[in-house]
């Protein structure tokens, strides 16, 4: 499937530990231990289950194509204009389809719409497919682009809203 077009999918909100989660949260450990050794782990188990849920200000949304999570990402509240974009996955066999854009597209939606008026977020340095993404997307970069990612650490950026 990788390279495939994005197709008509389903947008469904889900609490992180609905099963339909567990290929988003197993993939994404995965891919954080491998990428940043155990921190990777503990980043992954670093905020409560209620953090994304809409009650106390986040949501978790998945991408779904025939039933099965194939992307999906979260935001949780970080005070009432901002909200911070956490847990960005596309399912390893469904990257390159523009999935991604569109978790991001349906997060900015659902945070505008919840009257937040901006996005904050932060990408590890070891992800370069994040920056491009963010920055393919209209963030703003908050940290010297022209500098080496790995001198930097966490690399911030922010939207606003519409």
């Amino acid at each position: 499937m990788s390279g495939a077009p994005a197709l008509d999918v389903e947008v469904r909100r889900v609490r992180i530990d609905d099963p339909l989660a567990e290929p988003l949260v197993r993939e994404l450990t995965e891919e954080y231990v491998c990428r940043y050794g155990p921190e990777g782990r503990e980043e992954m188990a670093r905020y409560p289950a209620d953090s994304w849920a809409e009650p106390y200000g986040g949501v978790l949304l998945l991408l779904l194509e025939d039933g099965e999570p194939v992307a999906g990402g979260a935001y949780k509240r970080l005070d009432a204009r901002t909200a911070e974009v956490k847990r960005m996955w596309t399912h390893s066999a469904h990257r390159r389809r523009g999935l991604a854009t569109r978790v991001l597209a349906e997060l900015e939606r659902a945070a505008a719409g919840a009257g937040y008026h901006r996005f904050f977020l932060t990408t590890g340095p070891r992800q370069p497919e994040a920056r491009g993404l963010y920055l393919a997307t209209g963030y703003t970069p908050l940290f010297d682009v022209a500098a080496d990612p790995l001198t930097i650490g966490p690399l911030p950026f922010e939207k606003h809203l519409r």
